[in-house]
């Protein structure tokens, strides 16, 4: 491989990480009580010319855990009526992120990616949410890094100088239905698509590849 396609590389890009989109629905603000309700996943894949696009989908309603808090305020936001009713197809915690992290590892070896990243808006949040899923699901592959995220919300303040992301999408070009906001698949793929934009609009603007004399990770110490 070139060294230009070798800089076109998921794993050149984000120095060994594998970005992965992640928006959830939630219950309330405290991912240790509150029930975990939606969640969607969108990898991310490059092609020979460098540029970031998304990759594949996988979308799951979570049924509540024993014991989960619900708040009826939270619900009224993200419009899920009935947590438990039968009409959700909704699935385990446990369940849905085993199919996630699956499928993440799975393309993960394939980019030649050390480990996942998680990119979301507010990353913050839906980290917490899916490392106290995991933790109750005493799942030990947790494919993400414990505490590292992209977090569009600060990329988009750079990139645009808006933080929300319906007006984050609105100023990148990125169209963005209200009514449909606050699904996490709706969510997540708007995301998903912004944080594309973000990462090509930085490309375009010559700011990737780096200089040669900028690519030396002698100093890294992490």
């Amino acid at each position: 491989m070139s060294q230009d396609n070798e800089l076109n590389t998921l794993k050149s890009r984000f120095r060994g990480y594998f970005p992965v989109v992640i928006d959830v629905e939630t219950a309330g603000f405290n991912a240790k009580t509150d029930a975990l309700l939606e969640i969607c996943a969108v990898t991310l894949q490059m092609d020979e010319d460098g540029w970031l696009k998304p990759a594949t989908t996988l979308h799951y309603h979570i049924a509540p855990f024993e014991g989960a808090v619900i708040h009826k305020e939270a619900l009224d936001f993200n419009g899920i009526r009935d947590p438990f009713s039968p009409l959700r197809g909704a699935v385990s915690e446990e369940t849905a992120l085993k199919e996630i992290y699956k499928q993440i590892r799975k393309e993960q070896k394939a980019a030649g990616c050390s480990r996942a990243i998680m990119v979301a808006h507010n990353a913050n949040f839906d980290h917490s949410f899916v490392m106290a899923a995991s933790a109750r699901a005493k799942l030990k592959r947790n494919p993400f890094h414990p505490f590292a995220t992209f977090d569009t919300a600060a990329l988009s303040g750079l990139a645009f100088g808006q933080t929300v992301l319906a007006k984050a999408c609105a100023t990148a070009g990125i169209a963005f239905d209200n009514k449909e906001a606050h699904s996490a698949l709706y969510d997540t793929e708007r995301t998903a698509e912004l944080f594309c934009e973000i990462v090509n609009k930085w490309k375009k603007l010559g700011g990737w590849p780096l200089l040669e004399s900028q690519t030396d990770d002698s100093a890294d110490t992490e």
